[in-house]
């Protein structure tokens, strides 16, 4: 690609991100002061959550790739839960910290996600790790689901 088309496609892109956020900006300023404060409360609760959660994912599909090189297979499952969980979860934090225009959308998916994940690992109760991964999916899926009910207004 020569150095005119890769500046073309700079300031194509450039200038979408510039017009999505002042469509953002518009669609702020047209909300009341006190939803937007509570709404942002939520989304931020809703990016620790899965921040903290992304974390306890990708600790166990680590944790899943050991057990699995010791030849236990049934943690295969588990380890690609968790890392797709971790990917989700991580999306989620950035989109709703910023307080994006999907963050409904993407918390929807993201605590399905954990759903899952928190299931998959609840089949190995006896272990510590996968224990703790269960945990911190449930209260990254409730606080998504939290999150989305608020801001939907359901």
């Amino acid at each position: 690609m020569n150095a005119r088309k890769f500046v073309g496609i700079v300031v194509v892109v450039f200038s979408l991100v510039a017009m999505a956020a002042f469509a953002q900006q518009g669609q702020m300023k047209d909300m009341k002061m006190e939803d937007h404060k509570e709404h942002n409360a939520m989304m931020q609760e809703c990016a620790k959550a899965c921040s903290d959660c992304q974390r306890a994912c990708d600790t166990c599909a680590t944790h899943c790739a050991h057990m699995m090189a010791e030849g236990k297979k049934e943690h295969l499952e588990t380890l690609m839960a968790c890392r797709d969980c971790a990917t989700i979860c991580s999306a989620c934090s950035e989109i709703c910290s910023r307080g994006g225009p999907f963050a409904n959308l993407i918390a929807e998916a993201c605590a399905k996600a954990c759903s899952d994940c928190a299931t998959a690992c609840e089949k190995f109760s006896d272990d510590k790790a996968m224990k703790a991964c269960a945990e911190e999916c449930r209260k990254c899926e409730k606080a998504c689901q939290a999150m989305v009910k608020a801001m939907s207004g359901k």
